[in-house]
């Protein structure tokens, strides 16, 4: 005889989840791609605005935009590099903090997370400060290197933004490492296995999973950049108002162009999407091998 579960009981712990990701969630994309469809026409040269449906016009507008995808690419090779490095330490220092080796484990694993306790608009005036020839106490060797400059500016960006996140994806791996059961290190022992062995056939492999969640999270952050090139427009004129895809559409709001601007969102989630989905499938086949 199967029990049948209580219909009231479970909209009681679903519908309050629900309401929000429909508030906060599913209505803001639904109302960005409602917006996206629209464009502001004008009778005359100093007529009235009025918001008529254009269909796809804002897309063609997107896709024809050369300094939208131009921020694009530029985020891409930002993560291709910034991603790789800040997660190589995380697991670098999430491994120190697991071997034993490390003394005074806890403040070592509060010293690191406590960089992504700073929001990320003080962190980018504190570093942009930093990087500042006139500014910083470190002028002997900002004036011999421009970390402001165009060739450099992305980078010193990337530096903020591992500096941030490095502590936070640290302990994502590190909690993963916490769950591997101690029969797992024993077994490697009496096998012979020393420290560097360990780690290596055993550690990184059971938390893939960890790493693999981490790296999807800095995908969306990537192209999400916003605070650090936004802050960094005041220090650096190589900065422009289109550095970064949502400094693009940032910028387009503020004209306002609010349906460009939703156009460029949805565009911009959809890659997101996409790359997320695609990084994901790749790493489904690398472990069915």
């Amino acid at each position: 005889m199967t029990r049948k579960r209580p219909l009231g009981a479970l909209l009681f712990f679903i519908l309050p989840f629900g309401l929000l990701f429909a508030a906060f969630y599913l209505a803001p994309i639904l109302y960005a791609i409602k917006q996206s469809l629209y464009k502001v026409e004008r009778t005359g040269t100093f007529g009235p605005a009025r918001e008529v449906f254009g269909g796809l016009a804002q897309y063609q507008r997107v896709f024809a935009d050369g300094p939208f995808w131009e921020s694009i690419g530029r985020v891409l090779l930002f993560g291709v590099v910034q991603v790789p490095v800040m997660l190589g330490l995380a697991l670098l220092l999430a491994l120190l903090l697991d071997s034993g080796l490390v003394r005074g484990r806890r403040f070592f694993r509060l010293a690191f997370f406590v960089p992504y306790a700073v929001p990320g608009v003080v962190a980018a005036i504190m570093w942009g400060f930093l990087y500042s020839p006139n500014l910083s106490p470190f002028q002997s060797v900002t004036s011999a290197v421009d970390l402001l400059s165009a060739d450099l500016v992305l980078w010193s960006m990337a530096n903020v933004v591992t500096w941030v996140y490095v502590g936070y994806n640290m302990l994502i791996i590190y909690s993963s490492l916490l769950a591997i059961p101690q029969e797992v290190y024993e077994a490697a022992k009496l096998d012979g296995a020393g420290a560097f062995r360990t780690a290596w056939s055993i550690k990184i492999p059971l938390v893939t999973p960890a790493i693999v969640l981490t790296t999807v999270f800095s995908i969306i952050g990537t192209l999400q950049l916003l605070a650090e090139p936004a802050v960094f427009r005041t220090f650096s004129s190589a900065v422009s108002s289109t550095y970064t895809p949502n400094l693009t559409v940032y910028s387009t709001s503020s004209i306002p162009n609010f349906n460009l601007a939703a156009a460029f969102s949805v565009v911009l989630a959809l890659a997101t999407c996409l790359l997320s989905f695609a990084f994901l499938k790749v790493t489904q086949r690398g472990g069915e091998k």
